[in-house]
């Protein structure tokens, strides 16, 4: 079968983040802006192509002031830096509805290798539309520093306000391309 392109579905997909705050607790927040050109074969998805970029400005903590703070210069500069990209450039499948992704992460103008698990979660038919639709659930990790993002305030305790480990989960669902 050759590769087919998918859209994503913006209302029925997400990307989420959470990482440290005060070395106790962690906060959780979302770009609510992205997209991706995905073109794939459902039954060798180890032939895909994989192509994501996510509007940095639509970082939302569910707090205006971390929100601006955050996209500050402080942190992801979105002035300078509006998007951040993902583009796979290594797929392996692990048994037989995960796979591991590795690809170039594009963040604040630094650009390094990355790995994330992906679980294929199959394919459907929508009765609402009628489109065929396929569904996956990313999980992965990676430090703020290997990115240059490293404002930081140390805790009167010991410590460091914003921990250095970003994990990222993201559900797309996408619908075959008409």
């Amino acid at each position: 079968m050759t590769k087919i392109k998918w859209v994503v579905d913006a209302t029925h997909s997400a990307i989420d983040f959470s990482v440290k705050h005060m070395m106790v607790s962690k906060v959780k927040g979302a770009f609510h802006n992205f997209n991706a050109a995905i073109a794939a074969d459902p039954a060798d998805l180890t032939t895909a192509s994989i192509d994501f970029t996510v509007d940095v400005a639509s970082i939302d903590t569910r707090n205006a002031d971390r929100d601006g703070h955050l996209k500050s210069a402080d942190f992801f500069d979105v002035e300078n830096f509006p998007t951040m990209t993902f583009k796979a450039t290594s797929i392996t499948k692990k048994d037989d509805d995960e796979y591991t992704v590795t690809g170039d992460m594009n963040i604040h103008g630094v650009t390094r290798p990355e790995t994330f698990t992906v679980t294929f979660e199959g394919v459907a038919k929508d009765p609402m539309s009628g489109a065929e639709k396929i569904g996956f659930s990313v999980e992965g990790k990676v430090k703020r520093s290997d990115y240059g993002l490293t404002w930081n305030a140390a805790l009167e305790t010991g410590g460091v306000l914003v921990g250095d480990d970003i994990k990222i989960n993201i559900e797309i669902e996408a619908a075959k391309e008409a």
